[in-house]
């Protein structure tokens, strides 16, 4: 709940990067302060084994999806990053995404510390910033709080903080999901005179807004071949309308000179981004020569690779045994279209799983929200993993 508190949208994570460190340094652990850009950090806590096992990573994002202050999320006391407990739960802006699985990384570590326990391997706790989906767009969405899709985990690794296995405590419904998609992201733009209203008489199909129907339409028949083609893990793939952008509200006495569509194309870990690229700009030209008159551009300015992990992994192994031995059966499999830092974890060689606690998903009166009690049994099973995977001296 304390965590929950401090407040950390994307591109502010400095008040809960201390916060996490006084709290990994209170444990013992040696810290490591990253200074991914000013006012972002990442905290990395290292307990060192005795030797001869494998090192375990428990990496977490500290940035939340909101900031609470969205109009549309006024009054729910859930988004907001002030944690209360109700009903035997915690709620509070970024309690399931993805702060009560830090605690849960914390707690275990403490727990087997103050049981005596000593690993062979490393245990690594990351507490990163900048995962959650949002990226910079020039020249309109430019600065820290636009900088997500890993941008901590790949500073991350690229300094250091690499191990042999990794979990996600992202909220997967105590599910272990072997495999998630990545996602591309296009903007497609159409271009049309800029004209005053009163000139524009038996031109209205010229303007970019209008023409950018036809592509829209054009989008939209072909979402379903994308999603087909992008089937994974028993799940189709899937496409998003995300944004669309064009003229001037403030104006509209003029037609806009261009009008742009952002679409995201979900792509699953087994087709190669350079591959997905490649068939949306097949897919961009298509339609250049079908709507020559329209003046399209394209651009790709997002690829996020998906991960995936065997079933036969000894990650697997171990959490199925431990989940086994805290809830009483063996946990379920599932495959995600949403993105996760093990995209570039796995990138350095670094076998990674997601798994955590219910998503607690967002309830429309009161928000974020997570079970106590299935916090407590997934910091019990973190806890039983870590001492499978690095070994016990």
């Amino acid at each position: 709940m304390d965590l929950v508190s401090v407040a950390s949208p994307t591109g502010d994570e400095q008040a809960m990067g201390e916060r996490v460190r006084d709290e990994l340094a209170d444990m013992g652990l040696q810290v490591q302060w990253q200074e991914v850009e000013e006012g972002r950090p990442n905290v990395v806590g290292v307990w060192e084994g005795a030797g001869g096992g494998k090192s375990l990573m428990f990496n977490g994002h500290m940035d939340t999806s909101y900031s609470g202050q969205e109009p549309w999320l006024a009054g729910i006391r859930g988004f907001q990053p002030e944690g209360f407990v109700q009903d035997g739960r915690v709620y509070g802006l970024g309690i399931s995404n993805m702060k009560g699985a830090l605690a849960c990384y914390m707690e275990a570590v403490r727990a087997l510390r103050d049981a005596g326990v000593r690993l062979r391997g490393d245990v690594m706790i990351a507490c990163v910033c900048g995962e959650i989906e949002k990226t910079q767009w020039h020249p309109d969405f430019v600065g820290s709080e636009y900088r997500g899709y890993a941008s901590g985990s790949r500073f991350l690794t690229s300094h250091g903080a690499v191990t042999d296995m990794c979990i996600l405590g992202e909220p997967t419904e105590q599910r272990i999901v072997l495999g998630h998609y990545g996602s591309l992201w296009m903007r497609i733009s159409t271009s049309g005179p800029f004209i005053h209203t009163a000139f524009s008489e038996g031109r209205r199909n010229e303007t970019s807004i209008v023409r950018m129907r036809d592509v829209l339409e054009a989008v939209l028949e072909f979402a379903p071949e994308w999603e087909e083609r992008t089937s994974y893990g028993g799940k189709q793939g899937i496409v998003n309308i995300g944004a669309i952008s064009g003229g001037f509200a403030w104006r509209v006495s003029r037609t806009p000179h261009r009008t742009d569509l952002f679409v995201d194309f979900r792509v699953p870990p087994t087709m190669p981004m350079a591959e997905a690229r490649t068939a949306l700009g097949d897919f961009a030209r298509g339609l250049r020569q079908r709507f020559p008159d329209h003046e399209i551009e394209s651009e790709i300015y997002v690829t996020a690779p998906g991960s995936e992990i065997a079933e036969d992994h000894p990650l697997i192994d171990a959490i199925d045994e431990a989940h086994a031995e805290v809830f009483g059966a063996r946990p379920e499999r599932d495959t995600v279209r949403w993105f996760s830092d093990a995209s570039t974890l796995t990138r350095y060689g670094i076998e990674s799983v997601n798994y955590g606690t219910s998503s607690g998903l967002p309830d429309p009166v009161l928000g974020e929200n997570l079970d106590i009690d299935g916090l407590v049994k997934i910091a019990n099973v973190y806890a039983l993993v870590a001492q499978r995977i690095c070994g016990t001296a």
